[in-house]
């Protein structure tokens, strides 16, 4: 099984905290959807039996309708592809894009879940972040996606705003629970360099305490709904898990098509250029600008413990070759006395105290050059 991934990388507008690769140039976006589906036919051998297909960003549903039938048109009649039966096809999406139209349009394409950026219920927050919706678009959105047949929803939300309190964050949990959707992502509010937000924030402090009790709140708040916590930053109803992210949880391959998108055979990683007119230019002259490199001791052993230790089911230690086996037993011995790890036969996984300082345990099972 493998997956596809489709970068796209237009927005209206910027948000001040996002680090990933976009840009507002609109009017390029029949080009770039030209280029994505000629990238199609320069398929490598890495693309057999498609289980999932995930349309990221950026905003994907900044392309029109005929945009997207063009993408999924190519996905499904390109002979080099085999799609599973019952596939996972997943689409970002902005609230405030959700209009009538665009949800009925859903129904004529493949994709049978949906994420949603929805961030926060708060309205002075969502202005902080410069996003384009509100709140209440947030919830009009799920109606529209409901009534047009979709059922699998995932929606994101952000905690650790400046001046943010428990309270708040309350707040937030509750009204995404009063939305029913099956899926929900979570994530601190991350000051990444280079971001406005980074600049903004120059001089001001983290209350890293206030962010700890606010994942611990949404973890039992969601739990306690009947969601399970089965990564880090992740939540699902039963059967809800996202497969295509757990695809990179667990090192199946996957083909990153688009600006800035990563691909993954098994053996090597490769990663797009991250400018969309180099991109364009060279698809359109029949060739890929791109980096990679091999994965392989210990590159492998560092990739495999930092995907697979972020999950519920954490590290198969079998899937680690005998010297990496033992170097990593040797490293979390003291993680396992102090209570951040367990090893339940064979499968090495953080404990609940360790999910918030996860990063800090992770790095310190993994193997640096000198």
């Amino acid at each position: 099984m493998t997956g596809i991934y489709i970068h796209i990388p237009f927005c209206a507008s910027r948000c001040i905290y996002c680090a990933f690769y976009s840009t507002t140039s609109l009017d390029l976006r029949q080009r770039y959807v030209d280029a994505v589906c000629r990238d199609m036919t320069m398929s490598r051998e890495i693309v057999r039996d498609i289980a999932t297909i995930y349309i990221g960003g950026g905003t994907p549903s900044q392309l029109t309708i005929d945009q997207l039938h063009q993408i999924f048109d190519t996905i499904y009649n390109n002979k080099v592809y085999s799609i599973t039966a019952n596939p996972e096809v997943t689409i970002e999406v902005n609230p405030d894009d959700v209009s009538v139209d665009f949800a009925t349009a859903l129904q004529q394409l493949p994709v049978n879940r949906v994420s949603m950026g929805a961030q926060t219920f708060n309205d002075e927050r969502l202005h902080f972040l410069r996003r384009r919706h509100t709140s209440a678009q947030v919830t009009e959105a799920v109606k529209r996606l409901r009534t047009a047949g979709i059922r699998n929803i995932s929606i994101d939300l952000m905690y650790g705003f400046p001046g943010e309190t428990t309270s708040d964050w309350a707040h937030d949990i509750d009204a995404a629970l009063a939305l029913n959707v099956e899926h929900l992502s979570a994530y601190c509010l991350t000051i990444e360099e280079g971001t406005p937000l980074h600049r903004m924030m120059k001089g001001h402090d983290v209350d890293e305490e206030t962010e700890r009790t606010m994942y611990y709140m949404l973890k039992d708040r969601l739990e306690a709904a009947g969601f399970e916590h089965y990564e880090i930053s992740n939540f699902a109803r039963p059967g809800f898990r996202s497969r295509h992210n757990g695809s990179y949880w667990s090192g199946i391959p996957y083909l990153g098509l688009g600006a800035a998108a990563h691909s993954f055979d098994g053996h090597t990683r490769s990663w797009n250029v991250a400018d969309i007119h180099q991109y364009i230019e060279g698809i359109e002259q029949g060739k890929r600008h791109f980096e990679s490199e091999a994965i392989e001791g210990d590159t492998r052993y560092n990739d495999i413990l930092t995907t697979a230790l972020r999950t519920r089911e954490g590290l198969d230690l079998n899937r680690l070759s005998a010297y990496h086996r033992d170097y990593c037993l040797r490293s979390a011995r003291q993680f396992i006395d102090d209570g951040l790890l367990k090893n339940t036969d064979g499968h090495l996984a953080l404990t609940r105290r360790a999910l918030f300082v996860s990063d800090m345990v992770i790095s310190g099972l993994m193997l640096v050059d000198d």
